[in-house]
């Protein structure tokens, strides 16, 4: 892995400006594998252990976290209506400049995917990756085998949008309840499916992105890093 100057990993995680990097280091505040450093040009792996002012530093060039979204924030910045789901992270991973992967509405809670990696975000929602995604709803009416078929054989609404063939796994105990699962994500894609089959979206929840399913652990708001084996999880 290539060698970077300690004072760029500081400032890229976030804690620290490039400035203040600079003099907690050339103050003897940070420690390499135990070791202190006080040149802030001094090249370290970063996979090594960094420590400025007893905090850890995540030296990753890259960071990937899950969230459980809670309802009532939006992914994009905050509109005056709704508040930033950004605004929930740490100070030190705003600070970092993470993004959420794709988008879910103000009323849509579960999985969501958080980063500052571009390229990887870009792959998880293109299209033509054909990444699923799958969603627990709740609609205003009970859903039948015509409702599956319909999913099944694919979507064009009345405006002409077309939706892939989709999967609607239906509660065998509750046949308001159900799992959808897509491999676009466009715009409304699941209410869209579901009001094609005359139903109404009361209540919708991500529950995995490709193979990686939401940490039912987390509360509302919550999030975790994800382990490599779970990001690589994400395209099979």
């Amino acid at each position: 892995m290539p060698r970077e100057r300690l004072d760029k990993i500081l400032a890229g995680s976030g804690v620290f400006t490039r400035s203040e990097a600079r003099r907690v280091i050339m103050a003897g505040a940070v420690t390499v594998d135990g070791a202190p450093v006080r040149r802030p040009e001094e090249k370290v792996d970063r996979a090594s252990r960094i420590v400025a002012q007893g905090q850890v530093i995540d030296g990753d060039e890259f960071v990937y976290y899950m969230m459980n979204k809670p309802a009532g924030t939006i992914c994009s910045t905050e509109d005056g209506v709704w508040p930033a789901v950004t605004g929930l992270l740490p100070g030190h991973l705003q600070a970092r400049g993470l993004f959420c992967v794709g988008r879910l509405d103000a009323d849509v809670t579960g999985l969501l995917l958080l980063t500052d990696d571009g390229a990887f975000a870009h792959r998880v929602t293109a299209p033509r990756s054909e990444i699923r995604k799958v969603y627990e709803v709740y609609v205003d009416g009970p859903l039948g085998q015509l409702d599956v078929e319909r999913l099944a054989a694919g979507v064009t609404l009345a405006d002409g949008t077309a939706y892939r063939p989709a999967v609607l796994e239906i509660d065998g105990a509750d046949p308001c309840r159900a799992a959808v699962t897509v491999t676009e994500g466009k715009y409304h894609e699941v209410k869209n499916l579901l009001a094609a089959c005359g139903r109404r979206v009361l209540d919708m929840r991500r529950r995995a992105i490709g193979g990686l399913t939401l940490d039912r652990s987390l509360g509302f708001g919550e999030i975790r890093k994800l382990a490599e084996s779970e990001i690589t999880s994400i395209f099979l």
